[in-house]
Parts: structure tokens; sequence; C-alpha cells
């Protein structure tokens, strides 16, 4: 549990009773015995696409790069947009895609430790701009959208537009090939985890506080984030979630990633339950993976600025050790 306990006005625990200890023993979900193939089907069919990507200057610079807008098409004839940023120390050396939480996106973040980096800031479909028409922005109605069918089910096709922004990334800067990083937190975080361990082209993996881990799990902790719409959509259908979200559990496809993995997992998050986010972490192979401690996620506390600075300088050093 957190070192001092936070005062708040939840109805339930967001600590959910665990200490560390308990949540590093947290066993991760068994997959489906044809998990993997799903998946790298999947890939396959994406990778067949072409992105077309079209990047336009806008003027301005963030941090050390200068920002342009993105577009690219993904699967199901889905336009993505989304920003592309480019160093103003000159040619990029490796590149980055960096996805958002489920609030969305409405701009680039100023990258930290990717000064020599091109970077990819896609808005998943559905959000920000990238709307489409028939698929709701709210969060707890997009983690509903197709749950009932799982090879068209929402979550599938953000995983194929991260996939496809690589592709875009590699088609505008083949030059950074085999130094491509995958950056997300929150949504973004669960759908990189899905998504790293299929993409050789993704050398190295962060995700913060990343959800979609033990779905099974997850259906039974309260929480205020989307987990609770899948929660209470399950209470009310006749339609069991688990034969899709097996499918799309971030705990299953961490076992199959074979590239470094940093986590930064949190002891109390109202909103993506801890015992998830560790599942996730506890199934990467030992060997590959690495955990930074957060007091909270998705809550803010005294000395959260702090522990954010200390942060952004361990990603920084993961993503630039050899």
């Amino acid at each position: 549990m957190p070192t001092q306990p936070f005062v708040h006005s939840y109805g339930f625990d967001p600590a959910y009773g665990m200490d560390l200890a308990q949540l590093l023993a947290i066993v991760p979900p068994e997959p489906p015995d044809d998990f993997a193939t799903f998946w790298r089907d999947r890939y396959a069919a994406a990778l067949a696409l072409d992105p077309r990507p079209r990047i336009c200057p806008t003027g301005q610079i963030l941090g050390n790069h200068t920002v342009h807008d993105l577009r690219y098409h993904s699967t199901d004839g889905v336009e993505i947009g989304g920003w592309l940023l480019l160093p103003l120390s000159g040619p990029p050396q490796r590149g980055a895609l960096i996805g958002h939480g489920y609030g969305g996106r409405t701009e680039p973040d100023e990258p930290v430790g990717l000064d020599d980096a091109v970077l990819l800031f896609p808005c998943f479909r559905g959000m920000g701009r990238s709307r489409v028409t028939g698929i709701s922005p709210h969060p707890f109605s997009h983690v509903l959208h197709r749950i009932q069918e799982r090879d068209r089910y929402i979550l599938g096709g953000c995983v194929d537009d991260l996939w496809l922004g690589v592709s875009a990334l590699l088609s505008l800067f083949p030059e950074v090939a085999g130094r491509v990083a995958c950056l997300g937190i929150s949504f973004g975080g669960g759908i990189g985890a899905l998504a790293a361990p299929w993409d050789s082209r993704i050398d190295r993996l962060y995700v913060q506080v990343p959800t979609f881990g033990h779905q099974a799990l997850r259906l039974t902790l309260t929480c205020v984030g989307c987990g609770e719409a899948v929660h209470g959509y399950q209470l009310h259908h006749p339609f069991n979630v688990m034969e899709t979200l097996a499918y799309y559990d971030a705990a299953c496809a961490a076992r199959y990633l074979r590239i470094p993995t940093l986590v930064a997992a949190a002891l109390f998050d109202p909103a993506v339950p801890p015992p998830g986010q560790f599942a996730i972490y506890n199934a990467i192979p030992e060997s590959l993976r690495r955990l930074f401690l957060l007091e909270a996620g998705h809550f803010d506390y005294a000395g959260q600025e702090a522990g954010e600075r200390e942060l952004q300088k361990e990603v920084a050093r993961f993503l630039a050790s050899p």
C-alpha cells in the first residue's frame, strides 16, 4: 500500500487491500490456446496495408522538435489523425510511437529524453483527431464498441492503429528501422502491451499504469475507469464478455514480449486497479522487465511532482540504454 494512506472519497479501496508483495505475487492469466495465432494473423493483415502517411508543418516548436500535422490510413477504412515531431538537431536517430490515455489527446506531449527521435503521436480510432461515425469518444461507450464480436472489437482496431502508425513512421523515415520504441500511458499502455509482442519493428516498450491486464480479475474489481463500464455491461447482458476479452488481455500478451520493457505501476489507482497493472508486469519474462513503482495513478497527491521527475529520468535512461 502507499507509504502514507491517501485521503479519498471513493466508496472502495483503490489499493484493493494489497501491498507490493501481494501485487508481485499475482499470477497472470493463461491465454486461450489460439491467442498467439489470433494476434499474429491480425498483425500480418495490418502489415500488408499501405498507411499512405501525410504530414504538414504547423510552424510550431515543442521542446526540441518541430510539430507537423499527421494523417495515415488504418484498417477498416479508418483514417488516423495525430502529430509527427521532428528533432531540431538534425536527421532522426531513432523513432517512437506514443499512445494516449482514455481521455484522448488534443495535442502532443513535450517529449523527455527523445531529442534525437522522430515522434509519432496518433489519436486512436474514435478519439481526438480520429473521430469515426458510430464510435463514441466517451471511454465508457468506446470500450464497449462491438464487444460481442471478437474480431471487430474496438481494442483490436486500436492495436491496428498502432501497428500502422509504426508502418507510417518507417515509410517516412526508413533510417530509424530497428530503433523504434513504443510508449503509452493507461489506455495507450494497454494497447502498447497488446501490440508490441507481435511487432518485431518495435525494439523496446514503456507502459505507465497500463490497463486491460487480467481481464477476468478486472471484472471483479470496482473502479472509476472503463473497467466499470465493462462490469456494468456484463451484469445486464447475457453475452459472456470473456469470450472476447480473453483475447484482449494485456497480461496474456505480455508473456510473449521479447524486448526490454519498463513498467511504471501504481500501488493505488482508482481508475486502473493495480492488480491488473501488476499482472502485466508479472507476465513479462523476468530478464526483460524493469519496474518503476508509483505511489498512485490517476490520483493527485503530495510529492507527485517529485515522483514524476524521477520517472522521467528513469524513462530517459531506459530509452537511451543499449
